[in-house]
């Protein structure tokens, strides 16, 4: 008897699928990450970071045409930061930290403008909103991870940030050079920190996401 061309289609697929599943096994489960692996991939989104504000500082103060690419930039890394976390919070808590991290730079940007400007009112009005979405940042990152950040540090750790990039701003304008270095240097160690805490408090929270 002939076998239809129906008939012949099923068997090679299933002959196909038998194959593929002697050959892979079972679905594989998701692979695990390593822990220098993604503790170096948080210091490096965190360094550009501070990298890309620190362009942006010193371009926006000189009125120099790069900084509108600068700053796409630096508002892609809080996007960058946001999805690094998305693996164990989930898409939406991502999301919600990105949108917390944009306006942190967008308000820092009103900051630095104000100051360059010399309009002392509309450089506290956003220092004092800067600092109230610092801690709203710190209030989120401790919600998600209470164990490992608490909100004490959590709060600190952004206050610190803030006060250190804010020495950076000042040195800068007042062409303080040595003071400018300086205080990048401080920035930059104080935000390994920051980094190393967050890593290992996802690492301590999900182990069973990491391999050594």
């Amino acid at each position: 008897m002939r076998t239809s061309p129906l008939r012949s289609s099923l068997r090679l697929a299933l002959a196909v699928l038998i194959v593929a599943l002697a050959t892979t096994g079972p679905v594989a489960a998701k692979e695990k990450m390593s822990r220098h692996g993604f503790a170096a991939d948080m210091r490096k989104l965190w360094e550009d970071h501070i990298t890309w504000t620190r362009l942006f500082i010193v371009e926006a103060t000189a009125g120099l045409p790069s900084k509108d690419a600068t700053t796409a930039r630096l508002l892609q890394n809080q996007t960058d930061l946001g999805d690094a976390i998305k693996p164990f919070y989930g898409d939406a808590a991502g999301s919600k930290l990105t949108a917390l991290l944009r306006d942190h730079i967008l308000i820092a940007a009103d900051l630095v403008g104000a100051a360059a400007a010399g309009d002392t009112a509309k450089q506290n009005a956003a220092n004092q909103r800067w600092v109230a979405n610092a801690d709203e940042i710190a209030a989120f990152l401790s919600g998600a991870n209470p164990k490992h950040w608490p909100a004490a540090d959590a709060k600190k750790m952004m206050r610190d940030h803030l006060d250190l990039t804010t020495k950076e701003v000042v040195a800068h304008l007042g062409k303080d050079w040595k003071a400018d270095v300086a205080a990048y240097d401080a920035v930059h160690a104080q935000i390994l920190h920051m980094a190393d805490m967050l890593s290992s408090g996802i690492e301590a929270q999900f182990p069973d996401q990491f391999r050594e």
